[in-house]
Formats: structure tokens, C-alpha cells, sequence
């Protein structure tokens, strides 16, 4: 079982930046981390994609977002990174850690979600 924690939330002003980080733990020699990411969600609306980077660094992110944040990884640590700059208060959110796993037991492959406990981000004057 993976767990994950975040941290770097908070309250921020317009224009201003904040971190973001994801550390996942408790995955066992069989377990490889594949994608890892972001999502984010405010009242009334559903889960959204922020960002997400594979292990083999490739990156997709939310047009919204685009140019202003950068998700990052370090394997060493199972940790992902979102850096978010110039932000805006209609990046106010709940953001959610992601992780995919794939198990390997032989031949046999099982793919694994698992999701942070959220992190609030409010950007306001």
C-alpha cells in the first residue's frame, strides 16, 4: 500500500507563487511509480488535471496552467513537485496529489491509483 503526503499549500496574492509537494512511501520492491501528478477541484466541480509527468519525464498540463506552472519528479525520493507561478485566484483549489503504480508479480502486471488527501491553495488580495 502507498501512501501519500503533501504539503505547500496555502494562502498566496495574485501574481505571487507557491510549491507544492507530493511524497509517496511504503511501496515495495515489486512496485515501480509510473505517472505521478496533480489534479485540483473546487466546489461544485470535478476533479480536474493539472499537471502530470510519466517516468520517463514526459509532461502534460492544463492549457490554464500552461507557461506558469512546472511539474517536476525525483525519483531518488518518489516525490513530485509542482511549482506554480503567477498565480491567479481562479487557481484557488483543493489540489490532489496522483500517483499510478504497476505491481509486477511474474508475468502479471496490476495497475494502482492512488490519491493525496488535498492541499488548499487560495490565491486572494
Amino acid at each position: 500500500q502507498v501512501q501519500l503526503v503533501e504539503s505547500g499549500g496555502g494562502l498566496v496574492q495574485p501574481g505571487g507563487s507557491l510549491r507544492l509537494s507530493c511524497a509517496a512511501s511504503g511501496r515495495t520492491f515489486n512496485i515501480n511509480i509510473n505517472t505521478m501528478g496533480w489534479y485540483r477541484q473546487t466546489p461544485g466541480n470535478e476533479r480536474e488535471l493539472v499537471a502530470a509527468i510519466t517516468n520517463s519525464d514526459s509532461t502534460n498540463y492544463a492549457g490554464s496552467v500552461k507557461g506558469r506552472f512546472t511539474i517536476s519528479r525525483d525519483n531518488t525520493k518518489d516525490t513530485v513537485f509542482l511549482q506554480m507561478n503567477s498565480l491567479r485566484p481562479e487557481d484557488t483549489a483543493v489540489y490532489y496529489c496522483y500517483v499510478r503504480t504497476i505491481a509486477t508479480r511474474g508475468y502479471a502486471k496490476k495497475k494502482t491509483d492512488y490519491w493525496g488527501q488535498g492541499t488548499q491553495v487560495t490565491v486572494s488580495s
